[in-house]
């Protein structure tokens, strides 16, 4: 069975141009001969503006074809540019997960009285004020799809909060106090209760709000035929309406449907704890590991590596783990900003990509660099690395983690994949691990792929050898003259990345605070 590559096809600072649909699709096949099985796309209903990433989620029925918010297409442009772009994908034999967001609604169509308080910030089950009327934004009626595939329209009773009171002109978190209106208890509990995030907050204890959702899922996998779900700030979402929600999508389009959710917590056990609450129906991407990643970059020779995988979902949980090492939240400039150094991004990826646990997810920024230039691109190196997983990184993985600055594993191989592959890698200086690929190697001489480091090793008559590693690098052995195959054209780039100090420095590889969760 082929190992899986999933590949973020987006990050934030993406030109908002309308191009990216017609761009990312003349991609499909250069991204399939690089391994990749899987492209998670941007959110693709219409957003309050054309500039809007995706998160300021307006209309769900509108792919970018109707006249609303100024504009019909979106940001990555119109519906029949995203439906030719997953026909493409999908012939060269890559699923495609959509990036959902149901926590919220934003740019509503006109403001309604209701009922609210203020809260705490800090504590959204302290409130701040008595009851009173506000007027919130909370009606949608999406004049410009004039009921086209729905005619659901939201009022405030599908909402349990809102940030601001037209009537006032007061910002804040409103919670709604009529009908019997509470935060969610099965979220997280961060500030009291994290079940408002931002905008008009769905209430999920609305018969009538969780109907419409499972109604539009059906809806949209029928008109896209999508593989998967990435389901956007899941903490600020009932566990419960998670899990029935899943439920529902297995029921209707079958139990290979892929989810994977974004619980952004550096807390192992919250993460055990929702993916118990939601009975492990889902994936959910290894938020401690990032961070993990995070540290030992800013560290450096201080951090003991052994540690790498202490508490992490891919150890706690490695059947539901998405492993990561960037995303489009932790990039520069964004409110949950923990950018891995990139010195240590070889490191990382060959961390998720060249062990047998774990569905490792590849960020477009580390590929082609950001478009801003806060992050450069490591095409090279991960070129490599998923050539490696494609064709080598199979079988039983012996781990040698008993130096604190110098880690390596061993993948056996198995059937078509006979051949054992070998990585170490070194956050201090240059050394050499001892590792065994068995006896019946003797005398194999292996060399690094990654070419980082120009040695050659000859295994013993008992099968070790020492394999050796530069300062603060990765390197990949292999039995010496096997073909990676990496003369094929390279990825059309999507943009012209702006070149900053960050990326002219980096070593060769050998908006808001309301978005916090996106």
């Amino acid at each position: 069975m082929e190992n899986g590559i999933m590949f973020q096809g987006f990050e934030w600072y993406l030109p908002a141009d309308g191009n990216y649909y017609r761009q990312m699709a003349d991609t499909a096949e250069a991204l399939r001969r690089r391994g990749v099985t899987a492209i998670w796309l941007p959110p693709v209903c219409k957003g309050t503006s054309d500039q809007d990433v995706g998160y300021g989620i307006y209309d769900l029925y509108d792919l970018g074809e109707f006249d609303q918010k100024g504009t019909v297409r979106t940001k990555y442009g119109t519906k029949a540019e995203l439906l030719q772009l997953i026909r493409r994908f999908h012939d060269v034999g890559i699923q495609v997960y959509a990036d959902v967001v149901l926590n919220h609604k934003a740019g509503a169509d006109f403001t309604e009285t209701v009922e609210a308080c203020l809260v705490n910030p800090a504590n959204r089950m302290e409130r701040q004020s008595e009851p009173h009327e506000i007027e919130a934004w909370t009606g949608f009626n999406f004049p410009g799809r004039q009921g086209k595939y729905s005619d659901y329209e939201w009022h405030w009773q599908n909402f349990s909060g809102t940030d601001f009171d037209q009537r006032s002109g007061q910002k804040g978190i409103y919670m709604f106090t009529g009908d019997n209106k509470v935060w969610s208890t099965d979220v997280s509990q961060e500030n009291g209760n994290f079940d408002y995030l931002m905008y008009a907050d769905i209430d999920y204890a609305n018969p009538s709000s969780r109907q419409e959702i499972l109604r539009w899922s059906d809806w949209f996998v029928r008109e896209t035929g999508v593989d998967g779900f990435r389901m956007d700030a899941v903490k600020h979402i009932s566990a419960l309406f998670m899990k029935d929600f899943v439920t529902h999508v297995h029921e209707t389009q079958g139990p290979d449907f892929f989810f994977v959710s974004e619980y952004w917590q550096n807390n192992p056990e919250e993460l055990s704890g929702y993916l118990d609450r939601t009975e492990h129906r889902l994936r959910l991407f290894d938020v401690v590991l990032h961070y993990h990643f995070f540290e030992a970059g800013q560290t450096g020779e201080a951090y003991d590596l052994r540690q790498i995988f202490e508490g992490t979902e891919v150890h706690n949980n490695p059947l539901n783990a998405v492993t990561f090492v960037d995303n489009h939240d932790s990039q520069p400039g964004q409110s949950l900003e923990s950018t891995v150094e990139p010195w240590f991004k070889p490191l990382a990826y060959a961390l998720i990509l060249l062990r047998e646990s774990g569905y490792p997810c590849v960020f477009m920024a580390d590929y082609y660099g950001s478009a801003n230039g806060s992050i450069p691109a490591q095409r090279e190196v991960l070129d490599r690395l998923m050539a490696l997983r494609r064709r080598f990184s199979y079988g039983e993985q012996t781990d040698y983690f008993s130096e604190a600055q110098a880690i390596g594993w061993v993948r056996a191989g198995e059937g078509e994949h006979p051949a054992p592959l070998v990585v170490v890698l070194t956050n201090k200086e240059a050394t050499t691990l001892r590792m065994a690929v068995g006896a019946r190697l003797a005398g194999e001489v292996f060399a690094d792929y990654l070419g980082n480091s120009h040695a050659k090793v000859t295994i013993d008559e008992e099968g070790w050898a020492e394999f050796p590693v530069q300062s603060r690098s990765v390197s990949c052995w292999l039995p010496d003259g096997l073909p990676l195959a990496l003369d094929q054209p390279p990825l059309p780039y999507l943009y012209e990345a702006k070149p900053t100090a960050a990326a002219k420095t980096a070593e060769p590889a050998a908006d808001e605070a309301a978005l916090d969760q996106t």
